[in-house]
């Protein structure tokens, strides 16, 4: 899941993205979150600056129902492929998730 929102003053990482979570899906908790990895590149695309911090929860539980219908349309779990993702969204994926190599 990929939230997006801004910090407010004095909010750490990562109260914001639990806030950001209670707002859009109230229903879902998570467990222990720690920091994946910090991203600062260049959309190889669009030439865009990409500056995103990755969170990992150890633990997600509760119904993906939604909050704010002006914040978010859908929620669905799936599978890491076979979905469209943004280029910052493709590259976690990947990282995470790599293809299997097939032996030959």
């Amino acid at each position: 899941m990929f939230p997006g929102g801004r910090k407010r003053a004095r909010e750490s990482d990562k109260d914001c993205l639990r806030r950001e979570i209670r707002e859009e899906l109230p229903k879902l908790k998570l467990g222990r979150i720690s920091l994946w990895k910090e991203v600062t590149a260049r959309n190889k695309r669009s030439g865009r600056k990409m500056s995103d911090a990755i969170f990992i929860a150890k633990t997600a539980k509760g119904r993906l129902a939604i909050g704010d219908k002006k914040e978010i349309d859908r929620a669905a779990w799936q599978k890491p492929r076979g979905i469209r993702l943004t280029p910052t969204s493709r590259y976690i994926r990947d990282r995470l998730f790599p293809r299997k190599q097939r032996r030959r």
